[in-house]
């Protein structure tokens, strides 16, 4: 089966790699790939511009400037998560820049791939067990005493992280870099020739993303935040509520964000079938993907806007920074007047012997 799709719509993040040979309008789909070109850069470039700055901030904050506290151990990796993403953006931004040429070799390829996925899994994951966290603390509380110790998060975050690793992992043995009229693609390489291999590799992989990846972390949030909903209303401080709320905005952000993807790569499956959803697909694979990359930006300024506790934090920390760095200057200054002084005494002595 000959699979009809756009030449812009190759292989996005991880998904198919498809064929490009038959194009009705090829005037028409020119104009589209080179919008969806230019959105999905702007898009990426921000995403680095705001993602990189603002996970540092989350990452100086939770783990050298703030008590240790099992919260601030989840945050953290989240945190790593996201920043661990957003460096590898310019390898996305580069290979959507140039037409879909990738210039990097087969070892980077893999490694690009594999960070997104478990970027997506990892801070999934993360949340989940902050959702549940909150949800022990309130409704078990004396359960959680026991449990909620530095040394048993520790032991979760350690396993979370192996968790992501080892549901990426197939991206390090299927992706493969190829050269197509005379330009290099980084694509998911399934099998040569067997389509019906290919067909079920595809199938696997997306249907593991969406249920442990989306559905099952979506419905344990939703159940674990309704039950918490409830007990707020029974009993509930302004600190619980400030950072509830906060939580919650996180939580939704991740859905909001990857909704989209993962519905386009359901759909994205129907290619093995029919080219009904084709069109569909060159437009909604790559701005959904665009808006997945989004999320690791987000969390930082979802803190700024909502924590009390982290703007008051942040606005010290710039302050004090200032103020060494007039401190460091005005000292810098003064030491640079007391060698001058020194030279001129130096020379008048000179002059005078």
């Amino acid at each position: 089966m000959n699979l009809t799709m756009n030449d812009s719509a190759v292989d996005y993040l991880y998904n198919y790699e498809y064929d490009y040979d038959d194009l009705e309008d090829l005037s028409h789909n020119e104009k589209q790939t080179h919008a969806l070109h230019v959105v999905t850069v702007v898009i990426y470039s921000l995403a680095f511009l705001l993602g990189v700055p603002g996970n540092v901030m989350v990452i100086w904050f939770t783990g050298f400037k703030w008590k240790k506290t099992v919260s601030t151990i989840w945050f953290l990796n989240l945190a790593i998560a996201d920043f661990i993403f957003v460096l590898f953006l310019p390898l996305h931004i580069t290979y959507v820049a140039s037409d879909f040429h990738w210039p990097f070799g087969k070892l980077l390829c893999k490694l690009n791939s594999f960070i997104a996925i478990l970027n997506m899994f990892a801070s999934v994951f993360f949340l989940t067990v902050i959702c549940l966290d909150r949800y022990m603390t309130l409704v078990w509380p004396s359960i959680s005493q026991r449990l909620r110790t530095m040394k048993m998060s520790g032991v979760v975050s350690g396993f979370v992280w192996l968790l992501a690793m080892f549901i990426a992992s197939p991206s390090l043995y299927f992706r493969d870099t190829e050269m197509k009229r005379s330009t290099v693609i980084c694509f998911n390489h399934f099998h040569e020739t067997d389509y019906s291999i290919i067909q079920k590799i595809h199938t696997s992989l997306t249907l593991v993303k969406f249920f442990i990846g989306y559905l099952f972390p979506l419905l344990t949030m939703v159940t674990c935040y309704t039950i918490l909903s409830i007990q707020m209303k029974r009993r509930s401080t302004q600190t619980n509520n400030k950072f509830f709320w906060m939580v919650l905005a996180i939580v939704v952000a991740f859905f909001l964000c990857w909704t989209p993807y993962h519905i386009f790569s359901l759909l994205e499956l129907h290619i093995h079938h029919s080219d009904a959803y084709s069109d569909w697909l060159r437009i909604g694979i790559p701005i959904s993907t665009s808006l997945a990359f989004v999320n690791s930006c987000i969390n930082p300024i979802l803190y700024v806007l909502i924590s009390k506790a982290f703007r008051s934090h942040l606005e010290a920390s710039v302050a004090e920074i200032f103020k060494n760095t007039i401190r460091d200057i005005s000292q810098t200054g003064i030491k640079s007047d007391d060698v001058v002084l020194t030279e001129n005494n130096y020379t008048l002595c000179e002059i005078m012997s």
